[in-house]
């Protein structure tokens, strides 16, 4: 059964998920894995998955088995495509940056990331994590087969076309159907993207942000960050370019920007602005100006990343595109009426409508807000405001990140959210793979029912 060891006391990242499991198991090939989890389900016990710990909700949290999946990080396989993609299958443990220098080896890529990649894959794509981009969809639309460990430890292999409804469930919806063990990814050629990061004037940003050539479309990837209090936003652009178009970065230059700059002053002001609230807006227009324009070209995985050292805590809605400026706007005049004071700059990203069952861009085009607050500040007035907020034009919580709906709420922004619930009851109707942040958001599975099998 591999490594066992037993109760550690477990927090996330951002130090508002807790749990002692009551014991953590670190299996090290799919046969253990799956003596671990039958196990688990002979002797009562409930089982989740844990990764990087970089979800802000409670979703890996059990007093059962805590499973660390990190030896499940292996190549299994690369096979090109007849339209020049390749499927590529690795281990459901490996990290994002270890998956990125591992494609990097092979000439391949990501067609689009998050901004962290210390995440485990399986945990990125279960709990939706996306990058920017109005043509592209988030990480787990570029998953295209899932191998799962069900609860009386068999082994299923899910694609499109194999178990297609276990696998909508599997890719995109928490762990709640199985342990996913290796996962099949579509990536394509490696590319290079050139990056352009520049302070604008917010009004101009908003001005410019649709149309066929507005920031959103006439870019590959295009988000920005408002500095609360200010009318000031830091835009970035990244766009493909050829492979010989090398303009690297100034090595100092960018120690500057990303490490000086971005995180220890950055980390210097939000404990100021703790400690002198009436400071804040201030010390943000003075950040929104500090990063000066740069520009420069590197291997993609290299752009979309950014270190993220300062700890903070964070609530994601996804809301229909066109809807995003008056989004906006609204929070902006909660902000100045509420004498909140707010050192984290507001987050707006973008993403293409997609098919996935629970994917926060389900058939719509997608603007994402993300707010943000420093670790030693209160959040919940703040997040709850913005949570009333895009509710009147249906927002849909980020699946890894702070909020407070339930499964009924939920249910009446996702057109499949029943479907999902069907799958997940067939799949685990014991609720072996579950918690009650899963019972909370998905709903309970009824226990004294046995759901038909998952096709």
């Amino acid at each position: 059964m591999g490594r066992q060891s037993a109760s550690t006391p477990w927090q996330n990242w951002a130090r508002t998920a807790h749990a002692t499991p009551r014991s953590v198991a670190h299996p090290r090939d799919l046969g253990e894995l799956v003596a671990t989890v039958r196990g688990a389900t002979r002797a009562g016990l409930r089982v989740r998955a844990v990764g990087g710990g970089h979800s802000f909700t409670p979703a890996a949290v059990t007093d059962g088995v805590h499973l660390v999946l990190d030896s499940l990080d292996a190549l299994e396989r690369v096979e090109p495509r007849p339209d020049g993609t390749t499927h590529v299958t690795v281990g459901a443990g490996i990290r994002l940056r270890a998956l990125n220098a591992l494609l990097a080896e092979q000439g391949l890529a990501m067609r689009n990331l998050g901004d962290i990649d210390k995440q485990s894959i399986a945990g990125a794509v279960s709990t939706g994590t996306h990058g920017t981009g109005s043509r592209l969809g988030g990480l787990a639309t570029q998953v295209v087969g899932a191998r799962v460990v069900l609860a009386d430890g068999e082994v299923v292999e899910t694609s499109p076309t194999q178990r297609p409804e276990l696998f909508e469930v599997a890719r995109l919806g928490l762990g709640s159907v199985g342990v996913l063990a290796a996962l099949t990814l579509e990536v394509v050629p490696a590319f290079r993207l050139e990056a352009r990061e520049e302070p604008w004037p917010l009004d101009a940003v908003l001005e410019r942000l649709h149309g066929p050539d507005g920031l959103v479309d006439g870019n590959d990837h295009f988000e920005f960050y408002w500095f609360p209090h200010t009318r000031r936003a830091l835009t970035k652009r990244n766009n493909r370019v050829a492979d010989d178009d090398v303009r690297p970065l100034n090595p100092v230059r960018s120690w500057i920007d990303d490490e000086l700059l971005s995180n220890a002053v950055f980390a210097l002001t939000n404990r100021i602005a703790t400690l002198v609230p009436p400071a804040t807006a201030g010390i943000n227009a003075v950040s929104s100006r500090a990063l000066s324009a740069r520009r420069y070209t590197a291997p993609s995985a290299e752009v979309f990343v950014s270190p993220r050292r300062v700890r903070f805590r964070e609530m994601e809605y996804a809301v229909p595109r066109e809807h995003i400026v008056d989004v906006l706007a609204e929070v902006d005049a909660w902000i100045e009426s509420s004498g909140e004071r707010l050192p984290f700059p507001v987050e707006v990203r973008f993403a293409a409508a997609d098919d996935l069952w629970l994917s926060t861009a389900h058939g719509r085009a997608t603007a994402y807000l993300a707010v943000h607050q420093y670790v030693q500040l209160p959040y919940t007035r703040y997040f709850s405001a913005v949570e009333r907020i895009v509710a009147q034009v249906g927002g849909r919580p980020h699946w890894g990140k702070l909020h407070w709906l339930g499964a009924e709420e939920l249910a009446g922004v996702y057109p499949r959210f029943g479907d999902a619930q069907r799958v997940r009851a067939a799949a685990d109707p014991t609720g072996v793979f579950t918690n009650a942040y899963l019972d909370h958001v998905l709903g309970r599975v009824p226990q004294d029912e046995q759901a038909p099998r998952a096709a």
